[in-house]
């Protein structure tokens, strides 16, 4: 089922133009994923496909009752809300429902004995029940846990930027639609997280658009890619590793039509020069054809984006961490870390958001100091620290401007002296771009102009945090290669595992209660490690319980064996334990059926029959044991 035809839709900003006469489709099974360099217009894109954004020309026509649901880069909030009441915001008479029984729940919470808001949230219920808003109002609750966010009635201007941007990813996730369109849905999320939103969305029915320069997860979500490149659009069907044979092939067979074009170009131009006049109706044909080839030259060059900028010297002593401790209040983050880095190291910081990882780098980087052990820096160490904020950026300057106060030249590995202005066309920076103002430059653009700044400082420490945010998968090549010819140390805090897959010979995993795990190999090998490592530990452990087991069973075969005075009280009392706890169980499910609906009672009725259940794990292992014993006496009476 068609969900959007939109048809030749052009979009320019004064002078530049984003795209011309482009058309998508977008079918109810897809799930797509947008790709092209920063600033080539993906957002725009999305937010005409969203009715946010109008258009300069084109037509995009839906079904009557299609209903459309966006997560911008930037969501905006109400922030004298709770995180609830930001939650359901949509329309439709299950959401308005369940906000406003949220909102009469909080209210009876801070004023339990009025009897208004006790028949109000009667009457409440009742819709709740009619609608089936009790499972929505659950989803939401146990999406919004599974992306990190607990309390729900906190007011979402206590929030850090990164949970407001998955506050509004649970909105939008819980919103009935039937085109979800998600710009940059992974950022400022740990691995952990973007495991469980790749299976939600992977698994969930209605068509998905989206934006993410997280290679991985294009790869295990979308059936479709979209390229924009060039003010085109190019559509591929597969995930990302299939875009991208795909258009190798594009490009040899538009390179092969380049060629052939201009030889009849070439042709046609010197019968042009030798004076052919438009006397017959052949020959104005011929000219119009002249004209057509002259017009139709078909764009082949790639983005060739180069970093050869040469880093300073660095001596045998680099960094050398001693016994090194960080805590915030009772919150230990470091603890006791001893490391010494060494020239090719290339680590890869992971864990799970607030675990502490950006407090090593500005640890390194001096921002912070230790509460106790020592970081020794190398007398040739020249730290460049790209952090998230890029907060030392003026944007009232020139993008040359802010590059040029880093330095006018800058010498490659070769010597070679290279303009900032040549530095910044190699970061895909025309020269019309180069003169404008950076408040002007899209997100992406402004990422790619501080990274170029950094480099250019020539340093022989990288300290990178979370580089892959909002860097498009072009500029991320262009960087791994960098690394890969860098003579020098790089840090890495990063959420993006391609990027640890592609660059990184160690991890450091912060474990949370400052403990670090440090594994040499990319994040893969980890991740393989400690599956092996957690199997291999339940495996020695289960093998342990059965040799105890065993141990005992030999030893009650060689002596006289009789229940002590409490073996003796247990086994005649544990059929009716046993019998007790099945029941119990039973009950908890039954009242599991009739709160399914209150998140909050249900949480408890699932503790409660996780306990109840390892509790008569438990008396069966007993009865199985006394049952043993009490055979083993029978024999030995008989």
């Amino acid at each position: 089922m068609n969900i959007i035809s939109a048809d030749n839709i052009s979009k320019s900003y004064g002078e530049k133009t984003l795209f011309d006469n482009i058309s998508i489709n977008i079918e109810s099974s897809d799930k797509i994923g947008l790709i092209g360099i920063n600033g080539t217009g993906k957002s725009t894109l999305l937010k005409i496909i969203a009715g946010i954004e109008t258009m300069d020309s084109g037509v995009i026509n839906s079904p009557k009752d299609t209903k459309i649901e966006y997560l911008s880069q930037d969501p905006e909030f109400n922030e004298d809300l709770t995180v609830l009441e930001n939650i359901f915001k949509g329309d439709s008479p299950a959401v308005s429902v369940v906000r406003e029984y949220e909102k009469i729940l909080l209210a009876i919470s801070k004023d339990s004995e009025n009897v208004e808001l006790q028949n109000k949230l009667t009457s409440l219920s009742a819709k709740m029940d009619s609608l089936n808003a009790w499972e929505l109002e659950s989803q939401a609750k146990t999406i919004l846990t599974k992306l990190g966010i607990s309390n729900f009635d906190d007011k979402v201007n206590t929030l850090s930027g990164g949970q407001k941007k998955r506050v509004a990813l649970a909105a939008s996730l819980i919103t009935p639609c039937n085109l979800l369109i998600l710009d940059e849905p992974t950022n400022h999320m740990d691995n952990r997280t973007i495991d469980w939103l790749e299976n939600y969305l992977e698994n969930r029915k209605g068509a998905l658009i989206m934006i993410t320069h997280d290679r991985y997860f294009l790869d295990r979500v979308v059936n479709r890619t979209i390229e924009l490149d060039h003010g085109r659009l190019y559509t591929y069907s597969g995930n990302y590793s299939e875009f991208i044979e795909k258009k190798i092939e594009r490009k040899a067979l538009e390179a092969t039509l380049e060629k052939k074009r201009q030889n009849l170009y070439k042709k046609e131009l010197e019968w042009i020069r030798k004076g052919a006049k438009a006397r017959t109706t052949k020959q104005k044909a011929r000219i119009k054809r002249f004209e057509d080839l002259e017009e139709s030259k078909i764009d082949t060059d790639e983005p060739n984006m180069e970093i050869s900028v040469g880093s300073t010297r660095l001596g045998k002593k680099i960094i050398e961490i001693s016994n090194l401790s960080k805590s915030f209040g009772e919150k230990k983050i470091i603890g006791d870390l001893n490391y010494i880095l060494l020239r090719e190291d290339i680590i890869g910081i992971i864990g799970d958001n607030g675990v502490g990882k950006s407090t090593l780098l500005n640890l390194l980087y001096g921002r912070l100091s230790p509460d106790k052990g020592n970081i020794d820096i190398g007398a040739t160490v020249k730290i460049g620290y790209f952090s998230q904020e890029s907060e030392d950026m003026n944007e009232d300057l020139r993008a040359i401007e802010y590059i040029r106060e880093g330095g006018e030249f800058i010498s490659d590995e070769n010597g070679n002296k290279i303009s900032a202005s040549q530095m910044m066309e190699r970061f895909l920076f025309t020269p019309d771009m180069q003169w404008t103002y950076i408040k002007k430059l899209s997100g992406g653009e402004r990422r790619r102009l501080y990274l170029l700044r950094i480099l250019m400082e020539a340093p022989n420490v990288l300290l990178l945090d979370e580089p892959t945010n909002d860097l498009d998968i072009e500029t991320l090549n262009i960087l791994e290669s960098y690394i890969d010819e860098f003579n020098g140390v790089v840090v890495t805090v990063s959420h993006d595992r391609y990027f640890l897959d592609r660059v990184c010979s160690k991890i450091f995993s912060f474990e949370g209660d400052g403990e670090i795990v440090i594994h040499t190999g990319n994040y893969s090998d980890f991740i393989k490690y400690k599956n092996e490592f957690l199997q291999s530990t339940s495996e020695v452990d289960n093998e342990n319980i059965k040799n105890e087991e065993k141990k005992k069973k030999r030893e009650n075969k060689n002596h006289d064996l009789k229940f002590s005075y409490k073996e003796k009280l247990e086994f005649e009392k544990i059929d009716s334990d046993i019998e007790t706890l099945e029941n119990r169980i039973t009950d908890i499910e039954t009242e599991m059926n009739k709160y399914s609906s209150d998140f909050v009672k249900l949480q408890e009725l699932v503790t409660e029959k996780e306990n109840v259940e390892e509790e008569l794990l438990y008396k069966l292992e007993r009865w199985e044991y006394l049952n043993d014993i009490n055979d083993q006496i029978q024999n030995q009476e008989s």
